[in-house]
Formats: structure tokens, sequence, C-alpha cells
């Protein structure tokens, strides 16, 4: 491994990696050289130098073009990560030297939006009133996706979703219960007490079958010896959950306990006494290991820190 470190320290040009992302890109290298404004002759030199450095070939060739194989796509998601670092060190510099600040992107899953998100960010925010901010809202999974190609500095959300959670350094933060919901229209419930079979004759809001809150549901119903709805609608999005509550008094769903509050303290939505039997699921801090942090990160994940003490 050191033979090989040594070889890309010492020959490796990112006119290379660029290569490698225009050929995923275009699946053709005539294609791919046009974009780089290089012969054809040249671009095949250039990817032949790689593999050889690599002791390795990082593509096929199909009817459909040119494809990455196992080497290929491992050494793509490293060029595209290399490439937007690159892209966030100019842009950093660029706003340092304009007096603007650096920028920070985080992704989050909804549920720890409200109570662990938001307000570290007005803190943070707050003391930093130049430094550009993004939030992204998705599931881990997707994040960490994001995060792997450099898209986000750090996730606050879930590793263990990951194919090899150990690429990542994860430090926990808390719970995410969840609650049962209903449009504010919805008729009170005459019991103090209520069980997801009281709920038979509603319409279900449920997630897709690809995130946990799923799967969470999944169980719940086969604990109360249900099944799941037949014909649900399904969202990932945290407003059209909202909005088709609002329309329709006989629809239910499950929310994280912190969007659901806030939503019900507005009197959009409100929550079921119904005690749910699955644990909550955890949430933490993710990066990349082995990652350098921005000093935005840091000050994020600090603050993060002293509020979970605080609480």
């Amino acid at each position: 491994m050191n033979d090989t470190l040594n070889v890309l320290l010492s020959r490796l040009r990112m006119k290379q990696l660029q290569l490698l992302i225009a050929l995923d890109d275009h699946k053709s290298l005539h294609k791919a050289a046009g974009a780089m404004a290089m012969t054809q002759s040249a671009a095949s030199k250039a990817l032949q130098e790689l593999e050889s450095m690599l002791e390795a070939p990082l593509f096929e060739r199909s009817k459909s073009g040119m494809i990455a194989n196992q080497f290929g796509h491992c050494v793509i998601r490293y060029a595209r990560l290399m490439a937007t670092d690159l892209t966030s060190l100019c842009q950093d510099i660029a706003e340092i030297r304009s007096g603007r600040g650096g920028r920070l992107a985080i992704g989050a899953i909804m549920g720890a939006i409200p109570d662990a998100v938001v307000p570290v960010l007005n803190t943070l925010h707050a003391s930093q009133p130049n430094l550009s901010i993004e939030i992204v809202e998705d599931t881990s999974a997707r994040m960490l996706q994001q995060l792997d190609e450099g898209r986000l500095d750090l996730v606050i959300g879930r590793a263990a979703v990951s194919a090899d959670p150990s690429r990542y350094q994860y430090q926990p933060l808390g719970d995410e219960p969840l609650s049962v919901v209903v449009g504010n229209s919805h008729p009170p419930m005459s019991r103090k007490a209520v069980n997801l079979r009281d709920l038979a004759g509603h319409r279900w809001v449920t997630y897709p079958s690809h995130m946990p809150l799923h799967a969470l549901l999944e169980r719940e119903m086969d604990l109360a010896g249900m099944s799941m709805p037949v014909s649900p609608i399904s969202t990932a999005s945290t407003f059209v959950t909202v909005a088709l509550l609002q329309q329709a008094a006989d629809l239910v769903s499950v929310l994280p306990t912190g969007i659901a509050e806030l939503f019900a303290k507005h009197k959009m939505l409100r929550i079921l006494p119904v005690k749910l039997k699955s644990q909550s699921q955890t949430f933490g801090i993710v990066s990349r290991k082995g990652g350098v942090l921005s000093p935005p990160a840091e000050q994020f994940i600090r603050l993060l820190r002293e509020q979970k003490t605080a609480g």
C-alpha cells in the first residue's frame, strides 16, 4: 500500500481525476475527452497511466459505453470528493478575502431539526453573521452519500444505515421519539389511551419503504396484530404529510415527536395518546473519519454538545 501511495503522491495529476469524473458522466472516452478539451489519444493515455499507478483496470467497455467497475467506482468517489473539497477551498478563500466569512453545509434528519439543529444554528449565525449556512433535510442514507461526496460537512443522523458504518466518526446525541398524529380538525378521542387498533378505520400517510420509519411502523402494526395499509399515501415530505392531515379528518400518520409538537403548538396537528412499543431510534453527529472539519463545523459541534449538556 505504501508503494502505491508514494506513486500517487509523486505522479497523480488532478487532470486524471477530472477525466475519471467526465468518463463517469459521459460513459464515452470520446465525449469525456471533448468535455476536458483533450484529444482522445491524450485522454486514453491519461487513463492508462492512472490504471498503471493503481495496478487495476477501472472501466469495462460495453454496448452502453465505458462502465466503471468496482475499482473505478471507488476511485471516482474519491475523485469527486477531492474536486468538491477543492471547490469549497476556493469558495472559502474568496469569501474570507471578501469579508463574507466561510460556509457550512449540514444535513439533518427531520426529527433533529426543531430541538437540536435550529437552536444551535441561531446561536452560530448570531456569532458569525457572515457565515453562509446550507441545511439539507433528507434520509440518513442519502445524506451520508452527500457527505462522502463532500457536499455536506457533517450530518445529524444515523451512521448505522450505511453498509460500512466504520467509515464514519459517530457521536451520539439523543433519541428520536415518535408520535401518532392527525389533523387538528380530527374529532377528539374519547379515551385517554388509544392503540393502533382503535385507528383501524383511518387511512394512513406512511413513509417510503426504504426509510427506517416505514420499518418501524410496519413493526408497530405487526405488534398490534394488524397489517400495513394496502393502499397508503406514501411520502418522505413533512410538509406533504401535514398538508394532507389538515385536509382530511380520517388520515393518520407518524412523525418525530419534536416535529409533531411544533405543528400541534400552532394548532395544525393533534397528537394522539398512542404509546408505541418500539424503542426510540437514536441519532448523532456523523462526519468523515480522517477528514478535517472546518472551523464553523467544529463550532457547530461544540454548540451541539453544550446544548446537550445544558439540557
